[in-house]
């Protein structure tokens, strides 16, 4: 009977133990999961508002060109004089050079039937000049006057490319369209860092689920829901994607749109490498007509799975055990606590001698204690030793450094590297900080300003471009302040603009010589001058007029329209002249001060 007991309690304890392992596992699988998802939708969240800002941050920068192109009164006579084969040619060039400085991808321009009559890629096979667009969204929208905007494959570059237009008018009536093409892959590659780096997957969409734009390149081109005949052919006659038949990308489950997407999805989607899943995590951009997908791997949180059970196993087997182990002591304790009672009334019944061999074995049971107590404290020793050795070890080494530094009298070396440190952080403050103070948006601030140091900050962001072009520096500063007002920031950017304008000048002369010197007579005067081919007499007029630019100045003709604006509101002047030994010099001349007029 009781050997039937004891099996029958061993068997219960087996059930009880196997049954908690599998619950600790189960809760531990959940739990795991859980929290890997509930980490991981924040972070694709914050990861899908970068990719936004991103894209619109890369988008932006173009949306304005064709608006301000199309301000340029030579696209407008071109398009009235389209056979005028000269004056096509020269907008040919004149859309490449802006080609090149803006980095679009196209530029060319349209005539009111959505011909185009010019464009930056002239000289490429695959020139759009000649080609129809008057079946692209984006020539629609312009030609009723609105800013367009369209993504497409290129139907004569056969490439990925996002399109903005913009009407060209003149006295209210549209002549054309001019349309700035932006290289999509480029866009596309910086993203597919992003997600790199990020640990994700990347799929921008249209409204027709077709993915764009991908981080996978097995994605582009690629429906997210299957097309049946007629969906392909609308696809197709839009020739939005060129001459491709899209197909579809095989999803499990099936691809849930925006609207009938109650939670977030997880999808088992082809990569390179097979198959994977991923959390789909969403959002649309109205104004680009897109939906961006960050695509998070699941993959990372099953593959720490097994440890993790491994570790919860062994946990719960360690606390189990240590249950079994403190019940058995427990019961153990008992029955020598009943042996001892029993023990004690046989000696109370016994002679003297047993009295005697009692009090002994009462010694041994104390001794045994005492060794008891001296195991505990054994087994603790480790972690005593190593919570006493770090404070000890700290303080030893903070003594024999105070020691070494007293018995060295080293006060002064320590407070000679203490100022040097300070100095140099302070040096770097300054760096960083005149950089910042550079590139943040002025608000046009007026104040009392020091003249030379205006100067000074703007040779501090030019100085690594001067070293490179390897261009003398002549600096001709007065030894007292010349103070003017006005707003540093931007006098500092005309400043810049002329100097970056003057190495650009000398990049093809022999002698490459920068002078600026400052005076002050009845005005302040800041004279830039470098020995470069100087400007031309013809152009003289001419250079401070937007949209004008020189061959030796590449851009869009608007830096010295600007520079001058910003002169003049300060109450001053800008001049150019050749110099007598060559060369072209700026003249900056300012107000004088109140303040000055006392010094």
């Amino acid at each position: 009977m009781q050997t039937q007991s004891s099996t029958r309690k061993r068997l219960l304890i087996s059930i009880l133990l196997i049954s908690g392992l599998f619950i600790t596992l189960r809760l531990t699988y959940w739990y795991h999961l859980e929290q890997g998802f509930s980490r991981a939708l924040p972070l694709a969240s914050r990861q899908l508002e970068e990719v936004i800002n991103f894209i619109d941050g890369a988008l932006i920068r173009y949306e304005s060109i064709p608006h301000v192109l199309s301000t340029n009164p030579l696209l407008a006579k071109a398009l009235r004089h389209s056979d005028d084969h000269t004056e096509i040619q020269h907008i040919n060039r004149y859309f490449e050079e802006i080609q090149h400085v803006t980095e679009a991808s196209d530029i060319y321009l349209l005539n009111k039937n959505g011909d185009a009559v010019a464009a930056s890629n002239w000289q490429k096979p695959y020139s759009f000049i000649g080609q129809n667009y008057a079946f692209r969204p984006y020539y629609t929208e312009a030609v009723a006057g609105r800013l367009g905007s369209y993504y497409a494959v290129g139907t004569s570059s056969d490439t990925r490319g996002f399109y903005f237009s913009y009407p060209i008018q003149e006295k209210a009536e549209i002549l054309g369209v001019i349309v700035v093409k932006v290289d999509i892959a480029d866009i596309e590659a910086q993203l597919t860092g992003l997600a790199k780096s990020g640990q994700y997957e990347l799929a921008i969409s249209g409204d027709d689920q077709v993915i764009f734009v991908a981080s996978i390149e097995s994605w582009r081109l690629k429906s997210l829901v299957p097309l049946d005949d007629n969906s392909q052919q609308i696809i197709y006659k839009s020739r939005r994607y060129a001459n491709r038949i899209i197909s579809a990308l095989t999803l499990k489950p099936p691809y849930a749109p925006f609207e009938h997407s109650e939670k977030t999805p997880i999808y088992q989607i082809p990569n390179d490498s097979g198959k994977a899943q991923y959390i789909d995590t969403r959002s649309e951009m109205t104004k680009a007509g897109w939906n961006v997908h960050v695509m998070t791997p699941v993959k990372p949180l099953y593959t720490s799975l097994p440890p993790l059970l491994m570790l919860s196993a062994c946990l719960y087997l360690l606390a189990a055990l240590g249950l079994l182990f403190s019940l058995e002591r427990r019961k153990n304790m008992r029955r020598m606590q009943q042996a001892q009672q029993l023990l004690e009334q046989r000696v109370q019944e016994r002679t003297r001698e047993l009295q005697d061999a009692n009090d002994k074995l009462q010694e041994t049971r104390d001794e045994l204690v005492q060794a008891a107590k001296l195991t505990v404290i054994g087994s603790l020793s480790a972690s005593i030793n190593h919570e006493i050795n770090q404070p000890l070890a700290a303080l030893r080494s903070y003594a024999q450094n105070t020691q070494t530094l007293l018995t060295r009298h080293m006060q002064e070396k320590a407070q000679e590297n203490l100022a040097t440190i300070i100095s140099l952080a302070d040096r770097l403050a300054e760096i960083v900080a005149q950089f910042k103070s550079f590139t943040r948006k002025t608000k046009g601030q007026d104040k009392l300003t020091d003249l030379r140091v205006a100067v000074e900050d703007a040779l501090t962001i030019v100085t690594p471009e001067i070293e490179k072009q390897q261009v003398q520096l002549r600096l001709q500063l007065p030894n007292a302040p010349l103070r003017f007002f006005g707003d540093k920031v931007r006098l500092q950017q005309v400043l810049v603009n002329l100097i970056s304008n003057a190495i650009t000048a000398m990049q093809h002369s022999p002698t490459r010589q920068l002078t600026i010197t400052i005076s002050a007579g009845e005005q302040l005067c800041i004279q830039i001058r470098d020995s470069g081919p100087g400007v031309n007499e013809s152009q003289m007029e001419k250079i401070f007029e937007p949209y004008f630019t020189t061959s030796q100045r590449q851009g869009l003709g608007l830096g010295l329209s600007i520079s001058r604006r910003i002169v003049e509101s300060m109450n001053g002047s800008i001049t150019v002249a050749n110099a007598i030994d060559g060369g072209a010099e700026f003249k900056i001349l300012l107000p004088l001060c109140p303040a000055e007029d006392n010094v």
